[in-house]
C-alpha cells in the first residue's frame, strides 16, 4: 500500500512537470530565442566599439577591455531578460542583489587594483605621454615602450625594464623630455679666488658656441652662484636640441670637454679642496712651533726605550 501511494506521489509530479513544460515551451523558446539576439547583438555592439574607441583614444587594450565590458552588460541583460520570460523574477532580484555585494566586497578588496585600471583609463583619454617618449616619474627614467590599462612599461637608460603602475604616473609629478625640442644643459663649475672673473665668463661663454646640437636662437648664460670653500663657483646654461637622452649626455659631455680645454689653454684654475691644519690652543701654529723637535725626538726615544723594561717587567 505505502509502494502505491508514493509511485502515486511521483506519478503526479511528473505528470504536473510535464505540463508545466507544455505550458512554459513557448516562453521557454522565447527566452532562447531572445539569448541568441543579444548574443549576436553583443558581437556586434563589441566590433563597432573597438572601431570608434580605436579613433577615439588610440589606445589598442583599453579599446579592447571596454569593448569587452558592454559585451558582458549585453549579454547579461539577454539573460535577465531571459529569466523574467521564464517567470523567474524572484530569481532575477536575487541574482541583482547578490552581483551588488559581490561587487562591493570585490571593491574592497582589489582597491589598488582598481585604481591602477582607472587611473590607465583617464591617462588613455587624456595621453601625457606616447610610446617611445622619454619621461621621469618618482625616480624612475625611461623610454616607454607600452602603455597598458594597468601599467606601463619602461626601458631604462641602463637596459632594464621598470613596469610602474599607473595610478603612480597618475597621482605624481611627471616630466616628459620629449614634449620639448630643446632642453637646457646645467653646468656648475669653480675657479680659483685669483681669476678675474669677467675674463673667466667670457672665456667660458666662447668654448661652449660651438657645440654639436647647440640652439643658436637662445643665449648662453653664465651666472656666478657663491663663493666656495675653495673657489668661486658658476653655473653656465647651454640649450641644445633634444633628440634623445644619449645625445644630451653626449652634449654635456662635449661642453665639459670644450671649458676644460679652455681653462687650461688660457690658464685659468679650477681648484680642488685643499685642507689646512692649525696646531695650538687657538690656532695658526706650527707643528715644530707646538712640539719642539728635540721634545719630539726625546719622547720617541723615551717610549722606544720604556717598551722593553714594560716587556720585562711582565716576564
Amino acid at each position: 500500500m505505502e509502494i502505491n501511494k508514493y509511485y502515486d506521489i511521483v506519478v503526479q509530479k511528473l505528470i504536473g512537470w510535464s505540463e508545466l513544460l507544455v505550458k512554459m515551451l513557448p516562453n521557454f523558446v522565447l527566452a532562447v530565442v531572445v539569448l541568441i539576439a543579444f548574443f549576436f547583438a553583443g558581437r556586434l555592439v563589441r566590433n563597432l566599439s573597438v572601431k570608434l574607441l580605436d579613433r577615439a583614444i588610440k589606445n589598442k587594450s583599453l579599446s579592447s577591455i571596454i569593448s569587452k565590458v558592454i559585451y558582458i552588460i549585453v549579454l547579461t541583460i539577454g539573460a535577465f531578460a531571459a529569466l523574467t520570460l521564464l517567470d523567474l523574477d524572484k530569481t532575477v532580484s536575487s541574482l541583482l542583489a547578490g552581483a551588488g555585494i559581490i561587487g562591493l566586497a570585490l571593491g574592497f578588496a582589489f582597491q589598488d587594483i582598481a585604481t591602477n585600471f582607472i587611473a590607465g583609463f583617464f591617462m588613455a583619454i587624456k595621453r601625457p605621454f606616447k610610446i617611445g617618449q622619454v619621461i621621469h616619474c618618482e625616480g624612475y627614467s625611461g623610454i616607454i615602450k607600452h602603455i597598458g590599462i594597468r601599467t606601463t612599461e619602461l626601458a631604462s637608460f641602463q637596459g632594464q625594464e621598470v613596469i610602474i603602475p599607473n595610478k603612480m604616473l597618475f597621482q605624481n609629478p611627471l616630466v616628459n623630455d620629449s614634449e620639448n625640442t630643446y632642453k637646457r644643459i646645467d653646468l656648475n663649475v669653480g675657479v680659483s679666488y685669483g681669476e678675474d672673473l669677467e675674463r673667466v665668463r667670457d672665456i667660458a661663454i666662447e668654448s661652449v658656441k660651438n657645440l654639436p646640437n647647440i640652439n643658436k636662437d637662445k643665449d648662453i648664460d653664465l651666472v656666478y652662484l657663491a663663493f666656495g670653500s675653495s673657489s668661486i663657483d658658476f653655473r653656465i646654461m647651454i640649450w641644445v636640441a633634444f633628440k634623445s637622452q644619449l645625445e644630451f649626455l653626449k652634449s654635456q659631455s662635449e661642453a665639459i670637454i670644450a671649458i676644460k680645454k679652455a681653462f687650461d689653454k688660457e690658464d685659468i684654475m679650477i681648484p680642488f679642496p685643499i685642507r689646512t691644519l692649525d696646531f695650538g690652543i687657538k690656532g695658526g701654529e706650527k707643528l715644530n712651533e707646538v712640539f719642539p723637535q728635540e721634545k719630539m725626538q726625546a719622547n720617541s726615544g723615551g717610549e722606544g726605550n720604556q717598551k722593553p723594561q714594560d716587556t720585562q717587567s711582565c716576564q
